[in-house]
């Protein structure tokens, strides 16, 4: 008969609570002595003003660790401050509950325990406080006990922080801080005045919450709760076939769009020129040019479609695009972007091929904005517009997570051009991109004879996603609907402590491009 093991664990992290208001008193005056340890009306302070910030660890039943924060704005947390006025002369006080940085006030570790990693546990515990709030990131005044020391090799603090963060000195406090993912942003001046190692000053420390996009749209889509952690993507691999009447063709996207709400898809995409399906309506011979006319007829029923399935069905439709007339008389490819809380978007396709000019008579667009999902940002690309890097570099300084590409290609060649450039946007701004294209044939309807394609959810090359960087992808050239779950956080993980982290890496002082505002 198997043992049961049911020993508890003798080293715990909690959050602090009123009943260790004594021990945690005891603890201070073990590590600080008792002129400097903390008041029992001190800490009573922190647990009154910011309860969930303060934690204690405990080891076989008594307390050895204690971390306190508070909650500021960043006006006062990035600015030189004191550690007596930041704190509320050790009480607390300061707390602001709509603070975005977490003020990391004290962390305190009984003399006799030291070496066993208490400390860290306290921080990680204070970061995951931090990311689960959501706030931008932590910041305190750092120790640096090693200053006094080497006071006459450095004639400035801020020189020997510089030596530290260089490695070519160490101190005990500060190097422990770098490696535990802080980065100095100045030096406090007059932090501590009774901190004689440190001769009074600190080293000016942020760590920076790699759940927290520093885009404005995604953060406020954050703090507002807009924004999930998990979006479910359904890209249709839609295959082209004769119809007999727009009701015909509305009954086939509306079978796609109801089986993907079945499996609780957030985003449902369609191809490129999906609509050229309604040519086959009359089986007319057009010109090229005459068979888009002949489409822009059928815009305003079209909008409407995806208005109301994206009502009915609760998703999120990118409606690949559509041959358009606007208002000077161009006609415009233009994506259709209904959402489920009924409002519709759209965006024109900026670049357009050479075949698109010379049979077909296209205008490119002048312009691409991200739109504002339930599920945080997302942009559009169609097709050949993948393979500019400014546009999708444009949609991502908008906040976009996600980018959406309806494509229409008819050699493998082509194809390939569309899907390489997709992958090389994923990994160059970390984002998603997903590609939806149109398989099968449609004879007689001018330069729309073939299709290939290989529908697919493209992430970025790094540990949190996907081997080989695809989510999710089809068979080649057979109608299919393909899912991916896709994390949300992940991207501002990889954004921010990645292997690498291309988006954050550009070289503004080397490169820049500027979106030129055009009428209209």
């Amino acid at each position: 008969m198997s043992q049961v093991n049911d020993s508890k664990p003798k080293l715990v992290v909690r959050r602090a609570t009123p009943a260790d208001v004594a021990a945690v008193v005891a603890l201070t005056e073990r590590a600080y002595s008792p002129e400097w340890g903390y008041t029992p009306e001190m800490v009573a302070g922190h647990l009154a003003h910011f309860p969930e910030g303060q934690f204690v660890a405990v080891y076989d039943g008594r307390i050895v660790g204690y971390c306190a924060t508070f909650r500021i704005a960043e006006a006062l947390a990035l600015s030189p401050h004191r550690w007596r006025e930041i704190t509320g002369n050790g009480y607390g006080s300061r707390h602001d509950p709509s603070g975005d940085w977490l003020y990391g006030m004290e962390v305190c570790v009984d003399p006799e325990y030291r070496g066993m990693r208490i400390g860290r546990r306290l921080y990680e515990a204070r970061k995951r406080l931090c990311s689960d709030l959501r706030l931008k990131g932590i910041v305190f005044g750092g120790r640096l006990p090693g200053l006094s020391r080497r006071k006459r090799y450095h004639g400035d603090p801020a020189a020997y922080v510089e030596d530290v963060k260089a490695g070519r000195v160490r101190d005990r406090a500060l190097s422990f801080q770098l490696g535990n993912g802080f980065e100095p942003i100045g030096v406090l001046r007059d932090y501590l005045p009774t901190d004689r190692e440190s001769l009074g000053h600190a080293a000016h420390l942020v760590w920076r919450n790699p759940r927290f996009d520093p885009n404005p749209r995604v953060a406020a889509a954050q703090r507002e709760g807009r924004m999930r952690e998990t979006v479910r993507v359904a890209t249709i691999q839609y295959q082209q076939r004769r119809v007999k009447s727009f009701e015909d063709f509305a009954t086939q996207v509306e079978f796609f769009v109801e089986v993907a709400s079945d499996y609780r898809a957030d985003f449902v995409v369609f191809p490129e020129l999906i609509t050229l399906q309604l040519l086959s309506i009359e089986n007319e011979p057009l010109s090229p040019h005459d068979s888009l006319v002949a489409l822009t007829g059928y815009t305003a029923r079209y909008r409407e479609l995806l208005a109301s399935l994206a009502v009915k069905y609760n998703a999120n439709i990118i409606g690949g695009s559509h041959p358009t007339a606007v208002a000077d008389g161009d006609i415009r490819n233009i994506c259709y972007v209904a959402l489920r809380d009924g409002s519709l978007h759209e965006q024109e396709k900026v670049h357009v091929t050479p075949n698109e000019r010379k049979w077909w008579g296209i205008k490119g667009g002048d312009s691409a904005r991200a739109i504002m999902t339930d599920c945080g940002p997302v942009g559009v690309m169609i097709c050949y517009d993948s393979e500019f890097p400014e546009l999708a570099r444009h949609l991502i300084d908008q906040g976009a997570l996600i980018l959406f590409v309806p494509f229409c290609t008819d050699t493998r060649e082509g194809y390939l051009r569309v899907r390489y450039s997709c992958h090389a946007r994923a990994i160059e701004n970390q984002c998603y991109v997903v590609l939806s294209g149109n398989v099968g044939n449609l004879p007689g309807v001018n330069n729309f004879d073939i299709q290939y394609a290989q529908s697919c959810i493209l992430t970025p090359c790094d540990f949190p996603f996907a081997r080989d960087g695809v989510a999710a992808d089809t068979t080649p050239n057979v109608e299919q609907v393909a899912f991916a779950d896709l994390r949300l956080k992940d991207l501002a993980v990889a954004r921010n402590e990645g292997t690498v982290q291309n988006l954050k890496d550009r070289r503004h002082d080397l490169y820049q491009y500027s979106w030129k505002r055009r009428g209209g």
